[in-house]
């Protein structure tokens, strides 16, 4: 259930006008994590406590019950989620996230989102998002928030790189 990438050519472009409030995002699954996987993403991200790929050490000095998942994959599985909706005519542009649990091997972790307001300024639209993770027995694995820009219909493209000084935005 541990998915790949998304070629963000092949979703459907996101427009602000598009966006109704209360709308929800597509949801991510990863799952269940193994061992492998979490050490795995330690490696990649070259994030070498113990307690991520050393079970005994986790155990004995933390106190733990396993090795757990590093707080920054949990936050690119809600970064990809986002990427996911907006597609490529859009921008992830703020992020923040509460980590609310200890993800362990065995865990199955499904992301959820919500649009819940959206502003038009004169070159782009933002939407403010609440975002966050459930666990397989439903607890919050972490909650935070995140807003994106969006082009309009008829408007002009996102700029690559996002630059919101260009557009007046702060």
């Amino acid at each position: 259930m541990i998915s790949g990438g998304v070629n963000l050519k092949d979703c459907n472009p996101l427009y602000f006008e598009n966006v109704v409030l209360g709308q929800e995002l597509p949801v991510v699954h990863k799952g269940p994590l193994t061992t492998a996987h979490i050490m795995r993403w330690s490696s990649a991200v070259e994030n070498w406590h113990r307690i991520h790929y050393d079970a005994p050490f986790a155990q004995n000095n933390d106190g733990l019950p396993d090795v757990i998942l590093s707080g920054s994959a949990k936050q690119q599985f809600l970064i990809e989620m986002l990427n996911l909706w907006v597609g490529e005519t859009g921008w992830v542009w703020k992020f923040q996230l509460e980590h609310r649990s200890l993800t362990l091997p065995g865990d199955i972790l499904s992301t959820w989102g919500i649009a819940k307001s959206k502003v038009a300024y004169s070159k782009v639209g933002i939407v403010l998002c609440e975002i966050g993770m459930k666990d397989q027995n439903q607890q919050e694995v972490c909650l935070g928030g995140a807003t994106v820009v969006l082009p309009f219909k008829n408007g002009m493209q996102v700029p690559y790189p996002f630059d919101p000084g260009a557009l007046g935005l702060q």
